[in-house]
């Protein structure tokens, strides 16, 4: 991408028994557009004995994304929601003022080797949305946005770019686009972007001006309406971003706000279980950690 302030190598970070790669935030750029929180999972081979189970934790202030290209997982939350999330879907929930979701292997599959790869999102909310109830939408791959220009294929996974729109309801000025390519070729679509735009190379690579960048980096523009590059064979990479919100916004742990009073608020609510319980879900759940690595 021409013009990049910035680049961002994935990080190996451990979200209890799965170790995924880091992206957003970094200490140098804290947020891209409204994204403010993103892991690459896997791909990994979990063995028969090996499941995806992250428990019950709570969320506040933001719209959480999990894009799967590989594997399974079975979203369950305190609205009541259980749903498969499978590759190509996009599950987006909203926390709003307070939610609670688990994430695990399906049970039909918890005795399988399984293939767990794909991208977990988080999107901040506008200030005056932080405290709206929380929401849920399951996007199957067949309702999200896909077109072809020439070599290219496009997928609009959310927001708004090209004139057109992703049905996953979003509530601020963002785009996510997937590009894929089988030859080699210029790529120069600025002038459908705005706001901030950061690039991640999945698979393959893109060059820009006279420098190869490969997988597992993001790449930061510092105008995104100059986004242009070459993208290489057999590539495929996300572009993500939108107009960043004018209040900076506070993270710790799973939760997110322009407030720090209303995240301290959620913090000693779920230390002292005045949650939601997950119904079928509520055995176990994740603790506020002790040290707070994010």
């Amino acid at each position: 991408m021409s013009n990049i302030k910035l680049i961002i190598e994935e990080r190996a970070t451990n979200i209890g028994k799965f170790m995924v790669g880091r992206l957003l935030p970094f200490r140098q750029k804290r947020m891209v557009g409204p994204f403010i929180y993103i892991d690459h999972m896997g791909p990994v081979k979990l063995n028969e004995r090996e499941n995806f189970d992250v428990l019950p934790h709570p969320h506040i202030g933001l719209s959480t994304l999990t894009f799967l290209f590989e594997g399974s997982i079975m979203h369950r939350d305190t609205l009541g929601n259980e749903i498969e999330i499978k590759p190509g879907a996009v599950n987006w929930m909203t926390a709003g003022k307070g939610i609670v979701h688990s994430e695990r292997t399906p049970d039909y599959l918890r005795d399988s080797p399984l293939y767990m790869h794909g991208l977990q999102i988080w999107v901040a909310l506008p200030k005056n949305l932080e405290q709206m109830e929380p929401q849920f939408s399951h996007i199957e791959e067949k309702q999200i946005p896909s077109w072809t220009e020439g070599d290219l294929q496009f997928k609009l996974v959310a927001g708004e770019a090209f004139g057109r729109k992703s049905p996953v309801p979003v509530f601020s000025k963002l785009f996510m686009l997937e590009i894929k390519s089988k030859t080699k070729q210029v790529v120069n679509i600025g002038h459908e972007l705005y706001g901030e735009a950061g690039l991640y190379i999945l698979k393959g690579a893109i060059e820009s001006e006279g420098n190869i960048y490969e997988p597992k980096q993001l790449l930061v523009a510092k105008d995104s309406t100059l986004c242009e590059f070459t993208i290489k064979e057999n590539s495929t990479i996300y572009i993500f971003g939108g107009e960043p919100f004018p209040e900076e916004r506070y993270i710790d742990w799973n939760f997110v706000s322009s407030s720090k009073a209303l995240i301290e608020e959620a913090k000693e609510k779920w230390k002292a279980k005045e949650f939601p319980k997950i119904e079928g879900d509520e055995s176990e759940y994740i603790p506020y950690p002790t040290f707070n690595r994010k």
